[in-house]
């Protein structure tokens, strides 16, 4: 868990400013861990991340290679905003056993376990994640979630990561069209594989572009499809693809 930054933010408008920023409500902090993303004006994904109280202050632990760019974007958007950004001593903990005290449920999906935020050293407890994030089709930071990313096609929602009654955040409009005045074409799905291929490696079907491989596990894999064109036998350099 080194891969990960903790973000600390302070002063009386912390909260307000990131409700008007982030994919998911802010008031879900009374409960806990919560789970978000800051888009694009255009509603595309900058990063994810999750929110956590702590005494006046709130939390983000972010991947530490989108740590730098979420920082400076989250400056420019507190103009003069009583904020104040900096980085924490904590580290990250976590694990799909029994909680220690002080955890938090990763709020995406219970068999992700649970979250936990001290100054011990990042710790992991070696569960085996591919294997989890693929039985349920969960996206992860720079594999899946990339900046060319619609969250909705990621299952976002799904994954407890936006409201849709918040009101107005960066990427709103465009989300909230995803949602209720479209149908997804294409998206994230899990697909019974044979043979495996590097992740990012191109989806063909009857000489058509399908989509990309992701994240495998066993005779299982995450790929990003065209629904449109997913046939029962694609390919993936030499990996034969189906649906699950």
């Amino acid at each position: 868990m080194s891969d990960r930054r903790i973000l600390k933010l302070t002063g009386r408008e912390t909260e307000p400013f990131l409700q008007g920023l982030v994919t998911n409500d802010i008031a879900r902090l009374d409960d806990g861990l919560v789970y978000a993303a800051l888009l694009t004006p255009q509603g595309k994904y900058i990063a994810d991340f999750f929110l956590l109280r702590q005494d006046d202050s709130v939390l983000i632990d972010v991947a530490e290679v989108l740590a730098d760019d979420l920082k400076k974007r989250l400056t420019m958007y507190k103009l003069r905003a009583d904020v104040a950004i900096s980085k924490s001593d904590l580290n990250v903990q976590r694990g799909t056993g029994t909680a220690p005290d002080g955890a938090h449920a990763d709020p995406r999906h219970p068999a992700l376990g649970w979250r936990r935020y001290s100054t011990a050293p990042a710790q992991d407890d070696g569960s085996d994640w591919d294997a989890i994030r693929v039985g349920h089709c969960i996206p992860e930071t720079g594999i899946e979630l990339t900046p060319d990313t619609f969250i909705l096609e990621t299952g976002f929602d799904v994954l407890n990561g936006v409201d849709f009654r918040k009101g107005c955040y960066v990427g709103q409009e465009v989300t909230a069209r995803m949602r209720h005045k479209t149908e997804l074409r294409k998206g994230l799905r899990r697909v019974r594989i044979e043979g495996s291929a590097p992740t990012g490696t191109p989806i063909v079907a009857a000489d058509k572009a399908v989509g990309t491989l992701f994240t495998q596990s066993g005779n299982h894999a995450l790929a990003y499809l065209r629904f449109d064109r997913v046939t029962d036998a694609m390919k993936a350099e030499d990996a034969t693809l189906w649906p699950a």
